[in-house]
């Protein structure tokens, strides 16, 4: 089913959300990818504030490429998710709801979903340029000497994500398998 959703992602608009939804985000969300994430981890071990504030957020798993003239972003394709698990259980306790990227998570993130009712998109890997055309805005937030891997507010307009786990759980990679074997 298509859905049309407007950030913040509040547990109301996370708990209509069912796995293998076709979903358009609209508004700001905030891209991290692996550096950036260490550095919110040490952050917070430090006991500080972090940059942004992750309630009812939307993080991106993508380190742009650079924009072309006239452009607010290059190419701005998903990464693998599974490099942010060791960190994504700590951000959804501060309230982080939506994650992007693409790849399996571990079960600790998903558990993790489940009781903060999250849910993870999957964004098209190998549509980088398609992806960049929804994204209307972009400005670094925090951590510029991270280059690419800074974190950026993005804004977007219908930028289209599928649902692979939803806030109650339920996998999209684990059931279309399934579904497959059959």
């Amino acid at each position: 089913m298509d859905k049309y959703i407007t950030t913040p992602i509040t547990e109301e608009i996370t708990a209509d959300l069912k796995s293998g939804d076709f979903v358009y985000i609209t508004g700001t969300i905030y891209s991290a990818r692996d550096a950036a994430h260490k550095r919110m981890a040490e952050t917070l071990e430090r006991n500080e504030k972090l940059p942004i504030d992750l309630k009812d957020s939307v993080i991106y798993y993508m380190g742009p490429s650079p924009a072309r003239e006239g452009r607010p972003i290059g190419s701005a394709g998903p990464t693998t998710a599974s490099r942010m698990d060791k960190y994504a259980p700590t951000l959804l306790d501060l309230g982080e709801k939506a994650m992007i990227g693409k790849g399996k998570r571990s079960k600790e993130v998903i558990d993790s979903m489940i009781k903060n009712h999250a849910v993870y998109f999957a964004a098209i890997g190998g549509a980088g340029a398609l992806l960049s055309k929804c994204i209307i805005n972009s400005e670094v937030v925090c951590y510029d000497d991270l280059g690419t891997e800074a974190i950026r507010k993005l804004e977007v307009i219908n930028f289209p994500v599928i649902v692979v786990i939803d806030s109650k759980g339920n996998n999209l990679y684990d059931s279309s398998a399934e579904e497959y074997r059959r």
